[in-house]
């Protein structure tokens, strides 16, 4: 790789790009075969799915004769079927139809079904056609009489049978067949609701993305890999993408987040992505961590099953990749940023020793207290390239930083730190939207919690998730901050809700959401 030492910082901030190949393993690939087309009138398919509003009563439908509608209501009739939401009947070879079954699929009181509710029922709807042997899904939702209902839960449940069709089988020499099913969703006015359908299924190519990045193995989603991948999915829908080399990243002074990789042959990158959905001169900034592979380094992780699930440390990244890739698929009138520092932890002749003092962007001194605290070193120096190189307007860190945030609030949420109240509320709001719930903890009352005796700060301390919110916190300055700990909800070991095994993607839909609801206050 070419040496970049001779470019002034003025070059190095206008953006210039590394170039050299990117491993074949981290090139974009179809992320889904599921088809889609929504229409105003009934299609000829395998299956016929009816979306039913609770105590709908006798069920009548276009089409349906007098033996037809007799059968279906007997059935509703003998099972007590009552629409309730997430409920559903299957009738095999309904008499008269020329449809091998009908599901009825309960929808309680559409006014009230929420959109995550709805996003579950589209997953569970997803597992029950795959367990056919259907091709194609008609999906009759004009029982729903209220059109903005009729549309959002659609568009809803679509997303949820989308996000539970993913497949990373990229190495497989024979993969299982991908479900490939077409779906028609019969909605009350189509060109309306193609918006919100086109909308959903951006975000749900922003959680692919992040989902195959966090799913590479850590030697193809090495840092300059990982950014290579997210420079071909960004850059054709518009997103302006920066890479920083290693060269680079030491010559703008990052001697924190070079650190965590110096012991590696794949040096750190950073990676800058922006979405100007607006003219706004301040943009949002997101800052995931991206470490590809974590060892531990010389605090070496010793037991197997954990360092097996060590590719999962950039998820943090990757949903910063995500969130950009699904903002600009909405063409979301936000201006916003995405920072990626991306390291590798390795172990080597070079590496970072346990008790190193490493200098970071800003200046100050850090003693390396724990190599295995590695996310907070790499996190410290994107977040004052935001801050510094950027100017933020706002930034949210986004990773997968502790196991004491594991041990705090489980899997059920992320933890946020912040000391703006108005940051907290969005994020809680995008949070409950989407079910990527948040809760607060504290940063007050742990003074000291970071203090080193032979540098400015200490990458280490008790409680774990505190110590690794106010570390970062000094990177941030004054520009309003929050960081989020999403620690345990990055992989799943069996398939779950909206996730199939692997991978969740979490913190894209969050993200996305939070950056429209702080955009708009």
């Amino acid at each position: 790789m070419k040496t970049l030492l001779a470019l002034s910082i003025g070059a190095i901030l206008a953006g210039s790009t590394l170039l050299s190949p990117a491993v074949s393993a981290a090139t974009p690939t179809p992320y889904i075969h599921t088809q889609f087309n929504v229409t105003e009138s009934m299609q000829q398919a395998d299956l016929l799915v009816v979306l039913v509003p609770e105590d709908s009563g006798e069920l009548r439908l276009s089409g349906w004769d007098r033996a037809s509608r007799n059968h279906i209501n007997r059935a509703i009739s003998v099972a007590a079927f009552t629409g309730k939401a997430g409920s559903q009947l299957e009738i095999v070879a309904p008499v008269g139809l020329n449809y091998g079954r009908v599901l009825l699929l309960g929808v309680g009181n559409p006014a009230e079904l929420t959109r995550a509710k709805a996003e579950e029922m589209g997953a569970s709807l997803s597992g029950w056609v795959n367990g056919t042997k259907a091709e194609t899904v008609h999906v009759h939702s004009q029982l729903i009489a209220n059109a903005t209902d009729n549309h959002r839960i659609s568009a809803a449940l679509a997303h949820g049978v989308e996000l539970r069709n993913y497949r990373f089988d990229r190495y497989k020499s024979q993969p299982d067949a991908r479900p490939a099913q077409r779906y028609s969703w019969q909605v009350a006015l189509a060109t309306d609701a193609r918006v919100q359908f086109e909308q959903k299924q951006a975000l749900a190519q922003g959680v692919f993305t992040a989902r195959e990045l966090t799913n590479l193995p850590g030697s193809d989603g090495y840092p300059e890999a990982f950014a290579r991948y997210a420079q071909q999915v960004l850059e054709p829908l518009g997103v302006e993408v920066t890479i920083l080399g290693p060269e680079q990243v030491k010559a703008l002074g990052m001697g924190s987040l070079y650190s965590v990789s110096q012991g590696s042959h794949m040096k750190a990158h950073l990676l800058v992505a922006r979405w100007r959905g607006n003219q706004d001169e301040q943009p949002i900034a997101l800052v995931g961590k991206g470490n590809s592979f974590d060892t531990g380094g010389y605090n070496l992780k010793t037991q197997a099953a954990s360092i097996l699930r060590m590719h999962t440390d950039k998820a943090g990244g990757a949903a910063v990749v995500g969130a950009i890739k699904a903002l600009a698929g909405q063409k979301a009138p936000v201006h916003v940023v995405g920072v990626v520092p991306l390291s590798i932890n390795m172990i080597s002749g070079d590496a970072t020793l346990p008790g190193d003092v490493v200098t970071a962007g800003d200046g100050s001194t850090i003693e390396v207290g724990n190599t295995d605290a590695e996310g907070r070193l790499i996190l410290a120096d994107g977040i004052w390239y935001a801050r510094e190189h950027l100017n933020a307007r706002a930034i949210a860190d986004i990773a997968t930083l502790t196991g004491a945030k594991v041990g705090a609030l489980g899997n059920a949420y992320s933890a946020i730190f912040t000391q703006h109240s108005d940051i907290e509320q969005t994020m809680r709001e995008a949070g409950d939207l989407v079910q990527e719930r948040v809760w607060p903890l504290p940063l007050e009352g742990y003074d000291g919690i970071v203090r080193s005796r032979i540098a400015d700060r200490i990458n280490t301390g008790s409680p774990g998730a505190q110590a690794g919110a106010i570390f970062l916190q000094h990177f941030a300055g004054d520009t309003p901050w929050v960081h989020i700990d999403m620690a345990g909800e990055a992989f799943v070991n069996s398939a779950t809700g909206i996730h199939p095994e692997g991978s969740t993607g979490h913190g894209v839909r969050l993200l996305t959401e939070w950056v429209k609801l702080y955009q708009a206050q």
